[in-house]
């Protein structure tokens, strides 16, 4: 009797390791965000109570921990911000003098190699935490919301940046920022958009960590639809053709089919974003003991890279790379 036996690629840990088809995680994949917050004390540090172990950072509170992290093997930071005050023109956003470029001026010092990603969005800096320009009406003017965007890319970048990422779902503006990147012979300068993002519950505690919550109605005539699959290949083929370098699929655990489908239809360098609701779930259960949460946590990112991300942008990075589980 003839049958197939599986188990002959799967008898020791090197055989397993030799017939794996997804590689270990890569420290060279991963990206950390940090939310820096302006403030008049610089060792500002204040945990985030809905993401227990991240924290809400002043500047050198945000040198030290990203200088602890570099020495154990960070390659790349994400960069969100939290001005001391709001206004409805987000102008903490595209300030000279910003938080978070005062944060890449401080990290390209200290770190020159380091990957700086900046987020482009302005709801943390506007004073009713939507992601443009809120009319009376209660809708988001995505044209009008443009030209801030480019300002904030354009500032980010000066401050210097090694790449931009919008996340702020106006259409049209990876094309606006794109030309108002070049117009300032910032022709090299990346862009990494933010092309396929759901109106999620995942993001809930983002929303503390970034104090960005919406003062009226939600995102959703903006963010994608969680029940759309094929939008995002149209999303995505815009952008592109746009001037994105590199695409984010955001969230990332529940939108694998996502990131097949996207890693399917496109060659560029894909990003899965694992967001703030499913590092709280895990890191949840984990401090309850209810799992193994340095096995979920290096599974579920394995997951992801299965999926088709070439990159991960998640909240346990510095953990996987201080207990070395990355490569």
């Amino acid at each position: 009797m003839s049958f197939h036996r599986g188990r002959r690629m799967r008898q020791t840990p090197a055989m397993r390791a030799l017939c794996r088809q997804t590689p270990p995680l890569s420290a060279d994949s991963l990206i950390m965000p940090y939310f820096v917050v302006e403030s008049e004390d610089p060792a500002f540090r204040k945990e985030i109570a809905s993401m227990p172990g991240q924290y809400q950072l002043g500047l050198k509170a945000l040198r030290e921990q990203v200088a602890k992290a570099v020495g154990n093997g960070l390659c790349a930071t994400l960069v969100f911000g939290i001005p001391a005050k709001k206004d409805a023109q987000a102008s903490g956003a595209w300030a000279e003098d910003g938080i978070v470029q005062q944060a890449v001026r401080m990290l390209k010092t200290e770190f020159p190699d380091l990957v700086v990603i900046t987020d482009v969005c302005l709801c943390e800096y506007m004073d009713h935490g939507h992601c443009g320009i809120l009319r009376a009406n209660g809708v988001v003017d995505n044209d009008a919301t443009l030209p801030l965007l480019v300002k904030t890319a354009v500032s980010q970048a000066r401050a210097g940046a090694d790449i931009v990422a919008p996340s702020d779902m106006m259409d049209g503006r990876i094309a606006a920022i794109r030309s108002g990147l070049d117009a300032e012979g910032m022709v090299q300068v990346p862009i990494m958009s933010y092309a396929v993002k759901y109106a999620s519950a995942y993001y809930g505690p983002f929303r503390e960590a970034a104090e960005s919550a919406p003062s009226c109605g939600d995102r959703k005539a903006y963010q994608m639809d969680p029940g759309n699959g094929r939008e995002a290949v149209i999303e995505a083929r815009a952008d592109i053709a746009e001037g994105a370098d590199m695409l984010i699929v955001k969230p990332a655990g529940p939108y694998g089919d996502i990131i097949r489908l996207v890693r399917e239809n496109f060659d560029v360098p894909l990003a899965a974003y694992q967001v703030s609701g499913e590092y709280s779930l895990i890191r949840a259960a984990g401090l309850n003991n209810w799992i193994n949460e340095q096995a979920v946590m290096v599974e579920s990112l394995q997951g992801l890279q299965r999926a088709g991300a070439d990159m991960l942008i998640t909240y346990f990075t510095e953990t996987i790379l201080e207990k070395g589980l990355a490569v």
